[in-house]
């Protein structure tokens, strides 16, 4: 067999297997459904239990098929510009050919030691935030992390369907937890009849109880970071600017970081839909602050980035044009 048909299968056998947490995750849900609504049945509590239920499978559908979002085309070197860098043997001599290609792209994050950041894979000069995923094997626009139980980069695209889908899963499995929690006495007082449903009854209530342990915490970190405006990568690695490295570069407040997040429109943010089609209206704003503002690089940046994926929205078609 030829090395790129057996590169292609190998390619295709881990294609596969990624999608085996997301089945587990599927298959946790769709027992707990049986287990709650089949065997436990309170009929009381079945509204408040579908909402729940609804909203978390909603957002994780959101998370895991929405397409993370890519660098656009003027970001990628030529192929002359690919012919020249790859001529050069020194360092130097390469960082001069990308501050040419990179004198009139709206970017002001740079390596740790002050160099243009360039993909090698992707053959691109990175947008400010965009990281490339391994996994993927793609520079992701504002990448946060890869995330397996989703089996997606999780990024400006779907980072909102992703918190929501924290919350919701949070929120569905506190309500299970709550409202089974007299039956699962009654299993070790022996209040319950001798069926089936008992045993259910007690792994629905470890099972619901220990997730929300992992889900608090877990949501609880993702929030402060919707509120510093900074990404999971970011933490590890603080962003360097021209000026240096800074932590809070690119947070606007938490006002404003929440709705680079959530759009500006409050009454989407619970709702697992792309809500950021007014961004432009910040624009203008961020702008104005920039001139005023000691981190005039970090805001200017920040004003970039919006602009440069406010682009890639129409492009890929998540912003019609009635809303400009």
């Amino acid at each position: 067999m030829a090395p790129s048909g057996s590169r292609n299968i190998k390619r295709d056998c881990r294609r596969v297997l990624y999608w085996i947490p997301v089945l587990f995750i599927c298959l946790i849900v769709a027992w707990s459904y049986y287990a709650y609504v089949v065997q436990l049945c309170i009929v009381v509590y079945l509204v408040a239990y579908h909402v729940f239920f609804i909203m978390f499978v909603w957002a994780y559908w959101q998370t895991i098929f929405t397409k993370p979002m890519n660098p656009l085309k003027e970001f990628h070197l030529s192929h002359l510009d690919k012919e020249l860098l790859e001529r050069e043997d020194r360092g130097e001599s390469q960082q001069e050919i990308l501050r040419r290609i990179a004198k009139d792209l709206p970017i002001y994050t740079r390596t740790t030691s002050g160099a243009i950041r360039y993909c090698e894979r992707c053959h691109l000069v990175k947008p400010d935030r965009c990281h490339h995923c391994s996994v993927c094997d793609k520079c992701i626009l504002k990448m946060d992390h890869h995330c397996p139980w989703v089996n997606n980069c999780v990024g400006f695209s779907n980072y909102k369907f992703f918190t929501l889908f924290l919350a919701y899963s949070l929120l569905y499995c506190l309500f299970v937890t709550a409202t089974d929690l007299q039956y699962f006495i009654k299993f070790w007082t022996n209040g319950l009849p001798d069926t089936q449903a008992k045993f259910h009854i007690m792994f629905l209530f470890f099972a619901s109880s220990m997730f929300s342990v992992s889900l608090a915490s877990l949501f609880s970190y993702h929030c402060w970071l919707v509120c510093k405006n900074r990404s999971t990568l970011e933490v590890f690695r603080a962003p360097a600017f021209r000026h240096g490295t800074d932590k809070n570069g690119f947070s606007l407040g938490v006002s404003k970081n929440l709705r680079q997040v959530f759009g500006d429109q409050k009454k989407y943010w619970l709702l697992p839909i792309f809500s950021r089609c007014v961004m432009l209206h910040n624009i203008s704003m961020h702008s104005t602050l920039a001139q005023h503002d000691s981190k005039r690089v970090c805001l200017l940046s920040t004003t970039n980035l919006t602009v440069h994926i406010f682009l890639n929205l129409l492009q890929h078609g998540h912003i019609c044009r009635k809303c400009l």
